[in-house]
Parts: structure tokens; C-alpha cells; sequence
């Protein structure tokens, strides 16, 4: 979008391209505005835009604009409360004599978005949230072709393999907010194809996403969805096994049992003070092993590959391998410093949804402080093109 594009709809007060605010007080509000432009229900194909440093009536609000606003404002894109991930720019303009933050949201190849559970559109000049007719007009606008691995459809699946009691009873209400699953007169077919689980009718085919987190055997369709758990007595790959699992089906079975078979494996040492004070210290913080085995888990790739995730338990160290390298706006020079991206944004979402995921973005640096604490030495990655691993060393 160009300046003479921006300075005309920077004049249009009834733009529905267009919202403005004086300030970034209330920024649900701005992220209620980008959930809007990012389903994009007239179907315009064009960016919204949100002006931030002027008033309803058109007036200049006399912001003063600091780095840290363009910080908060960027940080919306990626800190997990706008679900998939919206495409926006955040910059600095003076029009007309006026000092704004201009935030420009591209139209979503993946509707619905959401914040915060709820759908929100364009009504007008205003926003408003969505009806079920129109949550169902906007799953009728993606398309297969331009959509990530994760919301492709699996044509040799059918909704029978998907276990409906299971996402009717434990997911939904984890992922959609209560006054919304109150309201909700919709069919199965039309909530399973609602969190993208499903296309839309009349084909109604599982995706990816809906067979990796509902489905009854993701593993017939998907065989790398599993994680390899080996505890090794020794140092070597060679030496003898102590235990051996496959962690199989959906992803919330994964996640809960790998959680629980990384706690089991942590062995704590009793140190008595001198003030007679017992101390309790892990050879490993458990949330750093969470963290960064839950990251192989969100980040791997299931394209041309049947490989698991691995987390190989040796006597003086955890590796944690995933199949994938770097993906995206994440390089050698930003890893673990924040940045990011995601092989399969959607699965990413659940993960947040379940509660898996406090903040995107921060995973590594969780662990890397849980680590610095418990007195272990910092995680050593190794970044291939092919796999991405981690070696975490016990603590002496």
C-alpha cells in the first residue's frame, strides 16, 4: 500500500477499510479491528488499515509516537491471542501534518481469525461478531492450494476417524469462549469445519490439523505423529536401554504423557544446609525439558517424513531431535532470540488453546532461564537442514 493510498483512506471516514484510534489505551479493541480485516467478509482481497493517533471524527489526536507503541503494536501478530496468525505491518507515518501508527492488516488465506475465541468482521464502519451464517461464509473462502501442511485436507480420511466425543466434550470448550459455545446453534459438521478441523460442506474431508488433534488413529494417516522416548544407561547410542516407549495418538494424548514421562525420569538430590534446611534439586527443571521438548513437538515437519520426534534420555544429558530445520523469518543469527515462525501455525494455535503454550516466541528463553537457575549448563543446538536438536546437560 502506497502513500497516496493511505493519505486517501486516511480522509474517508466511511471507509470500512478504515478504523482509527486515539491511542493504544484499549488494544483489544486494535486487536478486535485486525481480526476483522484479517477476514476480510466483504471480500474486498485488499488491506484494512487502523490508524493509531487519531480521533473518530478525523482530527489528529497529537500522539506522541515511541518505540515502545510500535513494539506493543507489533507484538499483536505473533503473541497468541489472534488465531492463525494475522499478516500485518506496523510503521511510523506523518499525514497531513499528523504523527500516526499505521497498521496494515492483510486479508487471511485461512478464515476464520479469531481473538480470543471469538470471530470478529466489518459491519460497515464498525465491527461487530460474527454470526454462524457468516463464520460459514467465511470457511467457504479458503482454498486447499494456498493453505499450509497442517490445514490440507486428507482425502483417504472420512469424519469417522475423527473422535467427535472427544472434541465435543474437551476440546471446544477449551478453545472457543463461553458465551460464544452458550450461543452456539451450529451443527457438528459445521463447528469441526469451524476450527478447521474439517473443509467446509457439502466435501466435509479431515484436514491435517483435524486428524493430528481429534483424530482416533493419527497415525494411519500421519506415521511420523509419535514421539521415540529412549532412556539409555550409559553415554553412548550403543550402550544398554533402561526404557523404551512410543508416545502415540492424539496430540493431546502426546503432550499429556510426555509431560508425565519427562517428570518420572528427573532424578533430585536431597542437600541439607547448615541450618538444617532441606533442598530439593533436579538434575534437570522440568520446565526447561517442557519447553523445549514441546517446541520439537509444535515446530517439526510432517512433509516428507516419517520420522518421530526422538528424546533420547543418556546418563549425563536429554537430546531432543525434531524432523524440520529453520523455517521461515527464523535464522542461525535470531534463533532463540525471540524470533519467529511456524512450519504449522495452526497446530501452533491448538497447542496455546490446550494450554500448552503460554507465548509465542518465548519457549527458548524460558528454558535456557530455567536452566541458569537450577545450575545446569545452557542448551547446545545443533540447526540442520533436515532436523533440528538439542542437547541439555545434567547437572553436576
Amino acid at each position: 500500500m502506497d502513500d497516496l493510498e493511505l493519505e486517501s483512506l486516511f480522509r474517508d471516514l466511511e471507509s470500512d477499510r478504515v478504523e482509527r484510534k486515539a491511542s493504544d489505551t484499549d488494544r483489544n479493541k486494535i486487536r478486535q479491528a485486525v481480526c476483522a480485516f484479517a477476514n476480510d467478509l466483504p471480500n474486498y482481497r485488499k488491506p484494512g488499515v487502523i490508524f493509531v493517533g487519531v480521533n473518530d471524527d478525523g482530527s489528529c489526536a497529537n500522539l506522541t509516537i515511541t518505540d515502545g507503541l510500535l513494539l506493543r503494536l507489533t507484538d499483536m501478530r505473533s503473541d497468541g491471542n489472534i488465531l492463525p496468525f494475522p499478516v500485518l505491518t506496523v510503521s511510523k507515518k506523518v499525514i497531513e501534518g499528523c504523527d500516526v501508527v499505521v497498521v496494515v492488516v492483510e486479508p487471511s488465506d485461512a478464515p476464520p481469525v479469531r481473538f480470543n475465541g471469538r470471530t470478529w468482521i466489518r459491519v460497515g464502519p464498525g465491527r461487530a461478531s460474527a454470526t454462524s451464517e457468516e463464520e460459514r461464509r467465511l470457511n467457504e473462502k479458503r482454498r486447499a492450494g494456498d493453505l499450509p501442511f497442517d490445514l490440507r485436507p486428507l482425502p483417504s480420511a472420512t469424519i469417522e476417524d475423527l473422535n467427535r466425543e472427544f472434541f465435543q466434550q474437551t476440546y471446544l470448550p477449551f478453545t472457543l469462549a463461553p458465551e460464544v459455545l452458550a450461543e452456539n446453534q451450529r451443527s457438528l459438521t459445521q463447528q469441526l469445519a469451524s476450527v478447521r478441523f474439517t473443509t467446509p460442506e457439502p466435501e466435509l474431508c479431515p484436514t491435517v490439523l483435524g486428524i493430528l488433534v481429534v483424530g482416533r488413529d493419527p497415525r494411519q494417516f500421519i506415521p511420523g505423529h509419535y514421539v521415540q522416548f529412549l532412556r539409555i544407561d550409559g553415554t553412548e547410542l550403543g550402550d544398554p536401554i533402561k526404557d523404551q516407549k512410543e508416545i502415540n495418538g492424539s496430540l493431546l494424548d502426546i503432550l499429556r504423557i510426555l509431560d508425565e514421562t519427562l517428570q518420572i525420569n528427573i532424578s533430585v538430590a536431597l542437600d541439607l544446609t547448615s541450618k538444617s534446611l532441606e533442598i530439593q534439586q533436579p538434575d534437570y527443571p522440568i520446565e526447561a525439558l517442557r519447553q523445549l521438548a514441546r517446541n520439537a513437538v509444535m515446530h517439526r515437519s510432517y512433509e516428507q517424513t516419517n520420522a518421530p520426534v526422538k528424546v533420547y534420555w543418556f546418563n549425563d544429558r536429554v537430546e531432543i531431535t525434531n524432523p524440520g530445520g529453520l523455517f521461515g523469518q527464523v535464522n542461525r543469527e535470531n534463533f532463540g532470540q525471540g524470533a519467529t515462525d511456524y512450519r504449522n501455525p495452526h497446530l501452533a494455535g491448538v497447542m496455546k488453546d490446550l494450554g500448552y503454550v503460554q507465548r509465542f516466541g518465548y519457549g527458548i528463553p524460558t528454558a535456557k532461564q530455567a536452566l541458569k537457575k537450577n545450575g545446569n549448563p545452557s542448551p547446545v543446538f545443533s540447526l540442520n537442514d533436515t532436523y533440528t536438536s538439542v542437547v541439555i546437560r545434567r547437572r553436576t
